[in-house]
């Protein structure tokens, strides 16, 4: 049986009732489409240029900015065609690719700042042994892992979408596409469609945080047996960006889970702006709290202003 690509192409969904002001609406978009294109390709040009930020903990930080990055580039091309040109047609194949990139992206997320965690971990907890425990060839096989474990566990539920039959409305609720939205229009069973994605976040996104909140447990009763109040400050200042990233990145999955979940009678525009909040906030606050927050970055920073 071979793939059902002769079907009708999908139609994205901008703010419905709001199509009059789409061009209006597209203004805030297209800033902070800018703003995440810049913060983060300037973290990545900083970390690849200053050779002081050429350590375990800045090569996580460029995973992040780099999978913040990627998945700002591949919603952005659909959401400001929509909102600037109301061109809402898309193919099956592109629309099933960028449902693949964005949802293997955020599992990517997650396992970055689980790593950008164990980095910490190690930093405070065995600070002898950081050099000889963080290699560069283990940051590259936990940043190899990182991303196969994302790209490889979505392959499963977005394989089965080429070969589904469409026959239902062929309209999404997004200006890109989700594999939730798009199994909802197959006229097939979409069971196992409908099971694997919650025993994945089960195994991504929550043993993830588990695991990040044990670390962080673990750190604590460290630096709280650090006899320096000026010391135990200093550890856990160096921890400040991380959590605040975690805060942002996890907060924003709580949140869309809980409109999804419990508010089905929210109006719908509520649903959409939830999606681009969870989208677009982590990739925009990531290079801003790093930047404030991370003394190392803000030299760099003026470095390269003062060139």
């Amino acid at each position: 049986m071979w793939p059902n690509i002769s079907a009708a192409p999908f139609l994205l969904t901008g703010f419905p009732g709001l199509e009059a002001v789409h061009s209006w609406i597209s203004i805030p978009f297209f800033a902070i489409y800018i703003s995440v294109l810049l913060g983060n390709g300037t973290l990545l040009y900083l970390i690849k240029d200053d050779h002081n930020l050429h350590e375990p903990m800045y090569y996580f930080l460029a995973m992040l900015a780099g999978t913040d990055l990627t998945v700002t580039l591949t919603t952005m091309p659909t959401v400001m065609a929509v909102l600037w040109v109301n061109h809402r047609e898309i193919r099956h194949g592109a629309c099933f690719l960028q449902a693949y990139i964005i949802h293997s992206l955020s599992i990517v997320e997650s396992g970055v700042l689980l790593a950008m965690s164990y980095d910490r971990f190690v930093a405070i907890c065995t600070p002898l042994h950081y050099n000889s425990i963080l290699t560069n060839s283990r940051v590259i096989k936990i940043g190899l892992g990182v991303v196969l474990r994302g790209f490889l566990s979505l392959v499963p539920p977005i394989l089965p979408l080429f070969w589904f039959p469409y026959c239902r409305s062929h309209v999404l609720s997004h200006a890109f596409c989700l594999h939730q939205d798009v199994m909802k229009l197959a006229c097939a069973d979409i069971t196992f469609n409908r099971v694997y994605p919650v025993v994945l976040v089960a195994l991504t996104f929550f043993l993830d945080a588990l695991i990040i909140v044990f670390s962080y447990v673990l750190i604590l009763k460290t630096v709280m047996g650090i006899a320096s109040g000026e010391e135990r400050a200093k550890a856990l200042n160096t921890c400040v960006s991380h959590i605040s990233c975690v805060l942002v990145f996890y907060i924003t999955v709580i949140g869309l889970t809980f409109i999804h979940r419990f508010g089905k009678h929210a109006p719908h525009v509520v649903h959409i702006t939830m999606s681009y909040v969870y989208f677009l906030f982590p990739p925009f606050m990531n290079p801003i709290i790093y930047s404030i927050k991370t003394k190392q970055i803000q030299r760099s920073i003026l470095r390269l202003l003062s060139v």
